[in-house]
């Protein structure tokens, strides 16, 4: 698949690329594995970029593929065979003082287990060579908590030391749609509510379904329990790094949310366990997946919480193949496809009002939210807000437009004015959309 979008991000590597002729530059890359940082890094526009990985090996073998990559890219004299990472990186701001290039180091938070003193050598040669080398640095890291860490913490001793740092997202929706336009120009709505129901939007997964032509709804359902689909055990792999030995308590609480239990005492019921309230707020806070959410214009003390995964594959993933492991393991892929394909419809429904949220959201110009009631009785879809003009749009999904019912929709949003002041002083606009609006 062709390079698409990230035009903001290549200019912004594109003008530290020019500021590191100079003075050495840092940029630092985050953003979950599969979400193109390492394509990305390599389109910062050098001519000459040696691409370090930080692999599970030891610091010395680890040297040894570095130094190889520095010969064949640079074809620069080495003296000696240096064994230790702070003697790669001297060796490199020190070539860079006579000619500028650019060095991507991938999945640096790896380093924290190779040997964590790698980060106060960098520290130390980059503030002792940064104004008098020309090195453009480029770092990426896929373990988002690690990376936080090492350069977000006034602990750390690379604390402040990026110019510049960027969290890639996922395709915006009009980038999703333009992509599947381009494999399949006849595409119909269920086929783009299926590419961003199973992939979010994230690169890799629209390229796993779309470079093999997979671009209808049937064929992506089916794609995912393909043998040797990458599908099956990618919410493992991506995520078991992150939580360690507790992953078992995260998964059965993401394996709750994903199957649409919202609140803590839902949760707890179904884990019978009430001690889930930490667990909550560190895949809350710490590890970014899920999302407390209240209605729009809620208190910040109101009691209404519900839980929100934030990652669409995560969703799926949890939903189906983690929850029916049990059919994994003993490789029964056909039952877990039937599965699949009976229950999507349930999932589709809940992706369409995130695909719609995301929508709005990235015009850049409302406030976006849903509304319920405390019994969970009265709730609606979506509610966009431009407080600068004063106007509030309520709208009722439904995959059917001609499923939508004006005047009970009216009865419906009464109530959420009755209780919701900040609504009654904006002029209210009603309405549905539907899977022709996508």
């Amino acid at each position: 698949m062709k390079f698409y979008d990230r035009e903001n991000e290549q200019q912004v590597l594109s003008e530290m690329l020019q500021q590191s002729k100079r003075e050495a530059r840092m940029t630092v890359l985050m953003g979950r594995r599969r979400i193109g940082k390492t394509e990305l890094s390599q389109r910062c526009g050098d001519e000459v970029i040696l691409y370090f990985f930080v692999g599970k090996k030891t610091e010395s073998l680890l040297c040894q593929d570095y130094m190889r990559e520095i010969r064949e890219k640079l074809d620069a004299p080495i003296l000696g065979t240096p064994t230790t990472f702070s003697e790669v990186f001297r060796f490199v701001l020190q070539l860079s003082k006579s000619r500028p290039f650019t060095l991507v180091i991938d999945e640096f938070q790896n380093f924290l287990k190779i040997n964590p003193a790698i980060f106060s050598d960098i520290q130390r040669d980059w503030d002792l060579h940064k104004r008098s080398s020309h090195l453009n640095l480029i770092i990426s890291g896929s373990v988002f908590t690690l990376m936080t860490k090492i350069f977000e913490d006034h602990e750390e001793p690379l604390f402040g030391r990026a110019d510049e740092k960027m969290k890639l997202e996922p395709f915006t929706t009009d980038v999703l749609k333009h992509i599947l336009a381009d494999f399949n120009p006849n595409y119909t709505p269920e086929d783009l509510l299926a590419l961003y129901s199973i992939t979010g939007g994230v690169p890799w997964y629209v390229t796993l379904l779309l470079d093999k032509g997979r671009t209808s709804r049937t064929r992506m359902l089916s794609a995912l329990t393909e043998e040797n689909s990458p599908f099956i055990n990618e919410g493992r792999n991506i995520l078991i790094e992150e939580f360690g030995t507790d992953y078992i308590t995260y998964f059965s609480i993401l394996t709750c949310i994903a199957s649409g239990m919202k609140t803590r005492s839902e949760i707890e019921n179904e884990l019978q366990n009430n001690n889930i309230g930490p667990y909550l707020v560190k895949l809350e806070n710490y590890y970014k997946i899920i999302t407390k959410s209240l209605p729009v214009f809620s208190k910040k003390n109101s009691k209404r919480i519900r839980y929100m995964l934030n990652d669409c594959f995560l969703i799926f993933w949890f939903r189906f193949f983690y929850k029916y492991q049990a059919l994994v393991e003993n490789k029964a892929l056909k039952a877990l496809g039937d599965i699949i394909k009976r229950d999507y419809s349930g999932v589709s429904g809940l992706m369409m009002e995130r695909y719609f949220m995301k929508k709005f959201q990235e015009k850049g110009r409302y406030i976006v939210g849903k509304w319920w009631d405390r019994k969970g009785e009265n709730e609606i879809d979506l509610i966009v807000v431009d407080i600068i003009r004063k106007e509030a749009w309520i709208y009722e999904l439904k995959k059917q437009g001609f499923r939508y019912k004006e005047n009970e929709f009216r009865e419906k949003v009464d109530k959420v004015l009755e209780q919701t002041p900040e609504l009654r002083k904006m002029t209210i606009h009603l309405g549905s959309l539907s899977l022709d609006d996508m």
